[in-house]
This record gives structure tokens, sequence and C-alpha cells, in this order.
């Protein structure tokens, strides 16, 4: 089942940016995971911190800045690939792909202030590297963005 708020945006984080950047291959402006809250066996709780100097406000609107659905997605993907990066040994020798991303949807507006929690859990065990999971985006107790991902974890790099 979904962690449901309320999450401790203020407690000392599992991960903090720097060691998200230590996992993950993305960098500024494309790193969209600002911290980790929470993380088990089968679920993580990550935070976004949604702030006016983001480069896609300058297009996206320009009158009513709104951060890209397309975005939230991926930044919903970057937590996702951290959860699953976690299970393996060495996870700087791997990459996450996601191969499916289903039954996504947007109940409201993200702008710029906002803090957005992504709530992720495993729908089922991870089997040779494949994984899926079902997620919810929320700001404060409002669910701002659902989906069902699919990804896949392959170890492409050496020591």
């Amino acid at each position: 089942m979904i962690k449901k708020p309320p999450f401790d945006i203020y407690a000392d984080p599992i991960y903090d940016v720097n060691q998200i950047k230590a996992i993950l291959p993305h960098r500024s402006p494309f790193l969209l995971v600002d911290k980790v809250l929470e993380m088990s066996d089968d679920h993580i709780v990550a935070q976004k911190n949604v702030t006016m100097d983001e480069p896609f406000f300058q297009g996206h609107f320009p009158d009513e800045p709104l951060m890209p659905g397309v975005l939230l997605v991926e930044a919903m993907a970057q937590a996702g690939g951290i959860f699953v990066l976690n299970t393996v040994e060495e996870p700087h020798l791997y990459s996450t792909y996601f191969l499916k991303i289903d039954k996504v949807r947007f109940r409201t507006k993200v702008v710029p202030g906002d803090v957005v929690i992504f709530s992720i859990e495993l729908t089922g065990p991870i089997k040779r590297g494949f994984c899926s999971m079902r997620g919810e985006a929320f700001v404060g107790n409002k669910v701002v963005m659902e989906a069902e991902l699919m990804a896949q974890i392959t170890k492409n790099k050496q020591k």
C-alpha cells in the first residue's frame, strides 16, 4: 500500500543531493530529486523542492509557471531508480532504464514554492533485474500525480 502523508520533510534524509549524485547519473538541470526521506525493502519516499529558478519555468509558462507533467514523471522515475539501485551491491556500476510508464494521472498543478513528495512502492518482487512500481506524488496532503512504472536494472559499468 502506498505510504500516505504525513511525511517529515525536516527529518535527516537517508540520502541528500550529494549522495543521490553518487547513485544517479543525472546532473543539473536534470537531477530532479533533492533528498530521500524514507526507504524500506518495498518503498521509497523522496522529495523535490520546486523553485522559481528552475530553467523550465522560463518557457512553461512565463505568465503562469507550472512544472511540466513530463518532469514530474521523470522525477518519480528518478526516485524509483534510486530505490531499485539500492537493491544491488555497488549501485554505481548499474543503470536503471524505464521500460514502461502507465496509468499516469495529473490531479493538480505543481508551481514554484511547492515541495513534491514522491511515495513509490514495489508492486511485485524484482526478478532478473525487472521491477514494477506504483507511485503517487503529493504536495501537502493532496495527490498531484500518480503513475505505474516498470524498470530494468542493468550492470553496464566497470570498477
